[in-house]
């Protein structure tokens, strides 16, 4: 399958991560996906029923990025790759998640990546 919808830029705040502060004050993150979905037959029918409506994603980034207690970023990876690829239209997923981390003195980002596939 050489068909893949790619979403940029998901951003929300979340309470996520190992230090105490990213507890009580929260952050924004972010995070760049890319579906492996089989979209061949809505390029003639122009029908959303022939694709994976990729609201679907948005709406589980967002909610596990809002609601979820995790210490790691890479648990919320891990969690939000695997929500996704519940959907049968969904054959892999590669994710990047990213948050700029109250470190003293560190300006920067931090991201992780996680590619998942369904086993055949």
């Amino acid at each position: 399958m050489t068909t893949k919808i790619h979403l940029q830029g998901v951003r929300a705040y979340g309470y996520i991560g190992l230090l105490p502060e990213e507890n009580v004050l929260g952050q924004w993150f972010e995070a760049d996906v890319t579906l492996w979905v089989d979209f061949e037959a809505a390029t003639r029918s122009d029908q959303i029923d022939d694709t994976y409506d990729y609201r679907e994603a948005i709406n589980t980034i967002e909610t596990l990025i809002q609601t979820e207690k995790f210490a790691l970023i890479e648990r919320l990876a891990g969690a939000i790759a695997d929500q996704i690829l519940t959907n049968p239209k969904v054959q892999k997923v590669q994710l990047i998640v990213r948050k700029n981390p109250p470190i003293p003195n560190f300006q920067g980002s931090v991201a992780v990546e996680v590619t998942r596939a369904k086993v055949s």
